[in-house]
């Protein structure tokens, strides 16, 4: 997928999300956790190129002007959206489908246990809120919300239901009403 693409689908989902952006041109000078967005975009493919050095510099260098930090070898797909970047974290083994939102602190981290793939994946039309943190090799399924301030560590979300909680609890599921705990996720730990 081009370069060009993802980076206009990203702007699409600011105008989307967020209505404090006015024009396509107000979210590229004025949105700041686009910028980290678009630095991801740029680095990523040097980064798969075999290039780490200077990816890594340019994303820290973005974490200091937003507060996102974005892991450029985390795989990211279209219309990724952050409101707010402040402490956000996103880590290099992450993945994260089409049309994402996180909010502001939020940490899709590892574990320090896992070797490979370390950091979730997220499906397509994932909402994580404020304050969320994932942590571990961990599938979050196809539209799933995720509130402010849960924790989910080294458990699956299934697709279609929101979780809340620490440790996160799934409250809807398929439309309905439910309260379920989370399984653990099988690992080669």
């Amino acid at each position: 997928m081009g370069i060009l693409k993802l980076i206009n689908s990203d702007i699409k989902a600011v105008l989307k999300n967020d209505p404090a952006a006015k024009s396509t041109i107000d979210v590229i000078i004025n949105h700041m956790p686009f910028h980290t967005i678009l630095m991801h975009r740029l680095m990523h493919p040097l980064y798969r190129a075999g290039i780490p050095i200077l990816p890594r510099f340019i994303m820290n260098l973005s974490k200091v002007w937003s507060g996102a930090e974005i892991h450029p070898g985390a795989k990211i797909g279209l219309g990724f959206f952050i409101d707010h970047g402040a402490a956000t974290v996103i880590g290099e083994t992450a993945e994260i489908g089409n049309n994402c939102i996180i909010f502001h602190n939020v940490t899709l981290g590892g574990t320090g246990k896992h070797d490979g793939k370390r950091h979730p994946t997220l499906g397509n039309n994932v909402l994580v809120g404020t304050g969320a943190t994932l942590l571990g090799p961990i599938t979050i399924g196809n539209n799933v919300k995720i509130g402010a301030e849960t924790f989910v560590i080294m458990k699956d979300i299934p697709s279609n239901c929101t979780v809340v909680g620490v440790p996160g609890k799934i409250v809807w599921l398929d439309g309905k009403k439910a309260n379920k705990e989370l399984k653990t996720a099988k690992f080669n730990a």
